[in-house]
């Protein structure tokens, strides 16, 4: 009988390296590929940023593979990665929304662009370094499980993944801590064992959200009204994109107290500051929804949802009030709900699924 073959997206970290060895010990045919979504950047820009896909990851994924003996491939995404995640990015914040480019990105560049090829080639499945778990439930259908390590888990960046795309797709640090997996790289002697975690979002050199937007459409974004939640002018900001909800530093505003972005309003190109008690909200309304553990929401559901990637999660009730929008009610006040944001929907450790915070 022939062995499995599978796909795995090699960033030239810690995890996908790993990944890759736990796949090969497992008795799969493994093909390591890093995914080029560089644009075209003078090369020491990609070497310089690039996190999981510069330059650099390219040279330490094809070391790796060539440790562990199995073939290696740089595939080119560039066109995927600038339409799906570059351009949603900026529409979004260019609307007075905070995006989440990561989640695009593995929805539409590292799932269905590299699943595709990858099953063009004749693989059975693609893997990935991420920390999670994926598990078919009773019903039949795939869902994601959070991992062994709360402090890594990654379920919230992947609950917009398909069932098709479940099924293909193999996550084999999920079962590990962060620790375990550095164990098993020193002990298989990787060079890249002790590598830091990229943090930073890969094509954002340090992190200037609004210079990049600039750079980017060519536009000047034009600067507009602080107003106070009654209405009331108190100053100019420097344009929207340099803000998003919660924010209390770089406002320059002085108040005689801490004060804190509530609302950015693109129409009107204001941007409304208030307390802390005006970041807090108790409901969300939420929309592009993608459910995992069933197949629709058919009544009212008690969960705990995430709010953003470094929320502990918070007991609520959705309900589904439109085709495509759920309402989602807390149990306590969340501070800054934060539009264009993904709000995933757990039970106990399973993904039910998520939504866009509108």
């Amino acid at each position: 009988m022939s062995r499995k073959k599978v796909v795995i997206g090699m960033s030239g970290g810690v995890d996908s390296s790993v990944a890759a060895y736990l796949l090969k010990e497992q008795g799969y045919d493994v093909i390591g590929v890093t995914m080029q979504i560089w644009q075209d950047e003078e090369q020491s820009v990609q070497e310089e940023n690039g996190g999981c896909c510069g330059l650099s990851a390219v040279d330490d994924a094809r070391r790796v593979a060539n440790d562990l003996s199995i073939p290696y491939y740089v595939m080119n995404f560039k066109s995927q990665f600038r339409e799906n995640v570059m351009d949603y990015f900026v529409e979004e914040y260019l609307h007075g929304k905070t995006p989440n480019p990561c989640i695009a990105c593995n929805r539409y560049v590292k799932w269905e662009s590299l699943l595709k090829r990858s099953l063009d080639i004749g693989a059975d499945y693609i893997a990935t370094g991420h920390y999670a778990q994926i598990e078919q439930l009773p019903n039949g259908r795939y869902t994601l499980k959070k991992s062994a390590t709360a402090a890594k888990d990654q379920t919230y960046a992947l609950y917009n993944l398909t069932q098709f795309q479940l099924e293909h797709t193999i996550m084999p640090v999920g079962q590990y801590t962060k620790e375990e997996i550095r164990q098993i790289a020193n002990r298989i002697h990787l060079k890249i064992a002790n590598k830091p975690d990229s943090q930073e979002i890969c094509f954002i050199p340090e992190n200037n959200y609004a210079k990049f937007i600039e750079d980017y459409t060519d536009a000047k974004i034009a600067e507009g009204n602080f107003v106070t939640v009654d209405g009331e002018i108190i100053g100019k900001h420097k344009g929207i994109t340099h803000y998003t909800v919660g924010q209390r530093k770089g406002l320059n505003l002085s108040m005689g107290h801490p004060v804190f972005v509530v609302e950015l309003r693109p129409e009107t190109n204001e941007v409304v500051i208030g307390e802390n008690k005006d970041v807090f909200a108790k409901e969300l309304y939420a929309n592009k929804l993608n459910f995992m553990a069933m197949e629709d929401l058919k009544e009212e559901m008690k969960v705990t949802a995430k709010i953003r990637y470094s929320h502990k999660g918070a007991v609520c009730t959705i309900k589904k009030v439109e085709d495509d929008k759920v309402h989602c009610v807390f149990e306590e006040s969340q501070r800054a709900i934060t539009p264009g944001q993904a709000v995933v929907f757990y039970q106990d450790d399973y993904v039910i699924g998520g939504g866009t915070i509108i």
